[in-house]
């Protein structure tokens, strides 16, 4: 009578146990195909700290560049900007100052050349507040499908 219950107890554990097995092996397998990338997923944003707005952007493979147009939402005046955008580079050609409320676009070129199918690098915001003088950095995050 004790070796029937046993058996059956065994049994169980066994047949549970192959079929957790398979379906951690299918799971292994999705993640290592990529299936379950949350990469993939990932919408497109682009995030400052407050007071530079992040209102558009775009990275774009044919072009090399990274877009980035920023609105001052300070309150100040701002001079002396700088966009750095990773390993990217710093933007040469955008406007270097910008008037409370002003949006203003500037375009990073890219060396190395950009690869992949997503961009997800921080970015930097260096200005002056024209009224004080004093000099500040603003960090946040871009992420961006490649075009």
């Amino acid at each position: 009578m004790q070796n029937n219950k046993s058996q059956a107890a065994l049994e169980f554990l066994m047949t549970y146990g192959w079929a957790i097995l398979v379906v951690l092996v299918a799971i292994g397998a999705l993640a290592y195909f990529g299936v379950l990338s949350p990469a993939k997923f990932l919408p497109a944003r682009c995030t400052l700290q407050s007071g530079i707005t992040c209102i558009d952007h775009k990275a774009s493979i044919a072009t090399n560049t990274v877009e980035v147009v920023i609105k001052n939402s300070l309150g100040y005046d701002i001079t002396g900007i700088i966009v750095k955008a990773g390993s990217c580079g710093v933007d040469t050609n955008g406007p270097l100052a910008l008037a409370n409320g002003d949006p203003g676009t500037y375009v990073i070129t890219c060396t190395p050349p950009l690869s992949g199918s997503k961009y997800n690098q921080q970015l930097n915001v260096s200005y002056t507040i024209t009224e004080t003088g004093l000099a500040h950095n603003n960090v946040g995050q871009i992420t961006s499908g490649l075009e």
